[in-house]
């Protein structure tokens, strides 16, 4: 119960959202939406390019209290490398309009990835929303995990407790973990839909 009261502050102090899933094409349990993007080095990729690999799909926006929360530690970094080291792509997605507040360049994405050690696939640069509006991202972080037959199983929170306090990571529910483990055993990802919490999304 103190956590709820925490979050209901850290809502009222700061622009968050703790949003509802967004109504879009993409659909737990449906073939996750295609996409081509273009990342921080200027290399294209799409999602048929990772045919038969778990996809991680990671909203990001440095700026965001929630996003540095599992940054500031090194837990995204950590749990970015473990889903590599079983053979998952993880793309980090920045849906920041030109302007709006979250929006990076290419270099200021790699500066960032160098100082902060992503461990990411690669940074993909979604200036336009096409990506995020596809996914209906609405929040950073706001996760996605795509299985090797291309199938949405899971889209939400990146755990149960929507804070910005780096001291409830340890106590929640990484829901993207779990949801990694659960196909790794060849089993059902048995949470496969949560409430996305942290800043909005500037498109």
């Amino acid at each position: 119960m103190r956590h709820l009261f925490a979050a209901a502050a850290i809502v009222i102090a700061a622009p968050v959202l703790l949003a509802a899933p967004a109504s879009a094409s993409a659909v737990v349990g449906q073939p996750a939406p295609a996409f081509t993007a273009t990342d921080s080095n200027g290399r294209s990729h799409s999602l048929s390019d990772f045919k038969g690999k778990t996809v991680v799909l990671e909203w990001t926006n440095e700026d965001c209290p929630f996003v540095k929360k599992f940054y500031g530690g090194g837990d995204m970094q950590r749990l970015q490398a473990d889903a590599k080291k079983q053979g998952v792509v993880w793309l980090t997605v920045n849906s920041g309009a030109v302007g709006k507040q979250g929006h990076v360049s290419g270099a200021d994405a790699n500066a960032k990835m160098k100082r902060q050690g992503f461990n990411s696939t690669a940074y993909l640069l979604d200036h336009n929303g096409a990506v995020g509006k596809a996914y209906g991202a609405r929040t950073t972080p706001h996760m996605f995990v795509i299985d090797p037959k291309g199938t949405l199983v899971y889209a939400g929170g990146i755990d149960s407790i929507p804070s910005a306090d780096p001291a409830d990571i340890g106590k929640a529910q990484n829901f993207v973990k779990l949801a990694l483990a659960d196909l790794a055993a060849g089993n059902p990802v048995a949470t496969a839909t949560s409430r996305p919490y942290g800043c909005s999304v500037k498109y």
